[in-house]
């Protein structure tokens, strides 16, 4: 089954006061190419994302984004430390009454937030921190497997598309075929005024005649051209319905298929069949462009 390596999916998850909204975008690439977007808290984790899109996305540059939302009250990371603050506010108020000075009390509570240790950093929860990264993970996962999906019907549409171009392939093949039959008595003709024309100069070389006859047999037949070309064409409808289907191998199967193609064009010497190799190269071109979406 053809997988495109163009791709979309979105997922929300919402677990423990925790909305993780994931997406997972794939284009074209030769290579797998990954990038992410990740909150600074789960930078750590980036590693493991990048196992987990690798593992199931196999090829294309792939994008994801990562966006968190807190759906009810926290506690923040840092705090006033309450009684530290009120000590240093009441002995600023006394030093500045010593000296007889008169301080507003919001220049002196400034004062005492500035001083060492008015902050404390509250210590991380275990227990909350792997559950996050629990709906993260998960809200990751739907995203990869909905971006899956839409490849799988992306590689359905170019399955389809696939077995038009051979068609019109073995289409053209057909009149090849039918052509080359009107072609033969044209050629066999042009032999034959060529052998006479030998045969009556007095200089005739017996070698370099059948030298030439096994030269010009041998150039103008497609026999051969012909039963591959139609090998090919099976054999990319083959491994098209298949589960080891993928890109790079139907890329080499169309290459076969471009030099068959190419040596009829240039053995057949006749226009109505350069006419045909011309539409058969134009959908060739078709599917060599299509493989490199496929993964």
């Amino acid at each position: 089954m053809l997988k495109s390596m163009t791709g979309f999916g979105n997922a929300t998850v919402e677990a423990g006061g925790l909305a993780v909204t994931a997406e997972v975008k794939t284009l074209n690439s030769k290579f797998l190419d990954i990038y992410c977007r990740i909150p600074r808290q789960f930078s750590d984790k980036e590693i493991e994302l990048r196992a987990m899109l690798t593992h199931q996305l196999e090829r294309g540059k792939v994008e994801l984004s990562l966006n968190l939302a807190r759906t009810q009250a926290v506690r923040p990371g840092v705090v006033i430390n309450r009684s530290l603050v009120t000590a240093y506010v009441h002995d600023l108020k006394e030093t500045a009454n010593s000296m007889l000075m008169s301080i507003p009390d919001g220049e002196v509570f400034q004062l005492a937030l500035q001083q060492p240790n008015a902050y404390l950093t509250e210590s991380a929860d275990p227990g909350a921190d792997a559950s996050d990264w629990a709906t993260l993970q998960a809200a990751v996962q739907e995203a990869i497997r909905r971006c899956i999906e839409f490849r799988t019907q992306e590689g359905a549409v170019l399955e389809g598309k696939f077995q038009e171009y051979i068609q019109i392939i073995s289409d053209r093949l057909a009149d090849v075929e039918e052509q080359d039959v009107k072609r033969i008595p044209a050629v066999r003709e042009r032999m034959r005024n060529s052998v006479k024309e030998l045969l009556e100069n007095d200089t005739f070389d017996q070698n370099r005649f059948e030298q030439e006859l096994v030269y010009y047999v041998e150039k103008f037949d497609i026999s051969e051209e012909k039963v591959r070309l139609k090998n090919h064409l099976s054999y990319f409808l083959e491994v098209l319905s298949t589960e080891e289907a993928n890109g790079k191998k139907l890329n080499f199967i169309s290459q076969e298929i471009g030099r068959e193609i190419n040596t009829i064009g240039s053995k057949a010497n006749d226009a109505t069949i350069q006419r045909y190799v011309v539409q058969m190269k134009d959908e060739l071109e078709k599917i060599k462009e299509q493989t490199m979406n496929v993964i």
